[in-house]
């Protein structure tokens, strides 16, 4: 069977190389505290933008929050006279709390994610015990979208492509020619994402991976993290298709499914969980507000015991 949305991506690729007007201009922010990237993409005509995976800053010792990441972004949008049309989360991420609600604030810009967030919420929800006020919908978001949904950041087109693996919810973004991808490839020299969270698979990873792999060779990769992978002294996160078939060390070209699946599985199995696991979850499957806050006026963050 056709994979008509992949067609569709790879057709919209292949006409934004031909013509320079459907190239985003794509600046990262690196918070290393919490290894991720958080992207601001904008069509240098219209100057319309989103903004990818926002960093809240957050201390687990004390529970405060603090907005120097969003600050960043909010700062350099400000200074390209950009207007944001778009906050985009590739996935209810496990290592960093989203600042989408602060930069909503400040930017303005819709809030989207994966459709499938409704599934990510269904099973944190009974985790974190987070009672029927706690709406599994996902209506927490103001636009869930499904694989090959297409739209614009200005005049350039663009396209979802749903990717699970490491969640069930997780989204690659098209924009022009370039993919952010989430949490499905790291470096070339890092390899891949986990897939033993609930809801993860690494068979399917496998099958996303080798689905974004079909893309022209030149497509730019966006990676949403860097860990600096053993030998390498700088952090980097761009990376091209072509170079993960030759070189990604977990999933090159001539690495099967069987193959991948039982390297994933033995690698997953030493892994401890993330720092801000418990923390960010609870935060980003409610589009990056705090739990509501308890008769005291005070948002608690809960942990649950010798549950996972």
């Amino acid at each position: 069977m056709t994979d008509q949305v992949l067609q569709q991506a790879i057709a919209q690729i292949e006409a934004a190389r031909a013509d320079s007007n459907q190239i985003p201009v794509v600046k990262g922010f690196f918070d290393q505290a919490t290894y991720t990237i958080t992207y601001v993409v904008h069509d240098p005509a219209t100057r319309e933008a989103a903004v990818i995976d926002s960093v809240l800053d957050y201390r687990p010792n004390s529970g405060r929050t603090s907005f120097a990441s969003a600050d960043a972004v909010v700062a350099y949008v400000n200074s390209e006279n950009l207007k944001v049309t778009w906050l985009l989360e590739t996935h209810a991420h496990a290592d960093h709390l989203s600042a989408a609600p602060y930069l909503q604030e400040k930017l303005g810009g819709k809030l989207a994610i994966g459709q499938q967030i409704t599934h990510v919420q269904e099973v944190f929800g009974k985790l974190f015990n987070a009672g029927t006020e706690f709406e599994r919908d996902g209506s927490q978001f103001d636009h869930l979208f499904e694989d090959g949904h297409t739209f614009k950041l200005g005049n350039i087109e663009a396209i979802s492509l749903h990717v699970p693996g490491h969640t069930p919810a997780d989204m690659a973004y098209i924009i022009g020619d370039a993919v952010f991808l989430g949490d499905t490839m790291f470096m070339p020299d890092y390899g891949t994402a986990r897939a033993d969270f609930p809801g993860g698979d690494a068979r399917q990873l496998y099958k996303s991976i080798r689905r974004l792999l079909e893309l022209p060779r030149e497509t730019r990769l966006f990676m949403c993290h860097d860990y600096k992978a053993p030998g390498r002294d700088t952090y980097a996160w761009e990376s091209t298709v072509g170079a993960q078939h030759d070189s990604n060390v977990h999933v090159h070209d001539g690495v099967g499914e069987d193959e991948f699946v039982e390297m994933r599985t033995k690698r997953d199995a030493t892994l401890d969980l993330p720092e801000l696991i418990m923390p960010s979850v609870q935060v980003n499957i409610r589009g990056g507000h705090m739990p509501e806050p308890e008769d005291n006026g005070i948002s608690y963050i809960k942990i649950p015991v010798n549950a996972v």
